[in-house]
């Protein structure tokens, strides 16, 4: 669905794209030493979403996640993001966690917002995609901050 990845540097993908993606995605969690750590989200029996941690070295993390459009605007990010922070520093006892967005993804912002996360700023043109380059909005939450929520 085009509307998915309209700020994305990716997609829309093909069967087979999405295919190869699962099985890369699968991969990584047999890596030797692990720091992507994705997540299928799942409603009932339906696979709604991909939601994924990347450990970037001096005890910082980066999130990400990406929900079916049918299920835009039911709390299925913020869900999962929440349970990325819980893993970001429970389990990998990071100090810092961020995650970018498009300025225009106003619904993805409103989702780092609620999760905790602090406007950090903006990079200037740091992803290219369909309609030229991109400004990616800069946000983050520290592992006390987190706590005290």
């Amino acid at each position: 669905m085009p509307e998915s990845s309209q700020f994305q540097g990716w997609g829309p993908n093909t069967e087979a794209e999405t295919q190869s993606f699962v099985r890369e995605a699968s991969a990584l969690w047999h890596s030797k030493p692990q720091t992507s750590f994705p997540h299928a989200i799942v409603a009932g029996a339906d696979v709604i979403g991909i939601a994924d941690l990347h450990l970037r070295g001096a005890h910082q993390g980066e999130i990400g996640y990406g929900i079916h459009p049918d299920r835009w605007g039911r709390g299925a990010a913020t869900a999962a993001a929440r349970e990325l922070l819980r893993q970001a520093f429970e389990e990998h006892y990071l100090h810092r966690v961020y995650g970018t967005c498009d300025p225009r993804n106003s619904a993805s912002a409103r989702v780092l917002l609620k999760i905790g996360m602090a406007y950090e700023g903006r990079m200037r043109e740091t992803v290219r995609i369909r309609d030229g380059w991109r400004d990616s909005d800069l946000y983050a939450i520290l592992e006390q901050e987190w706590r005290a929520r």
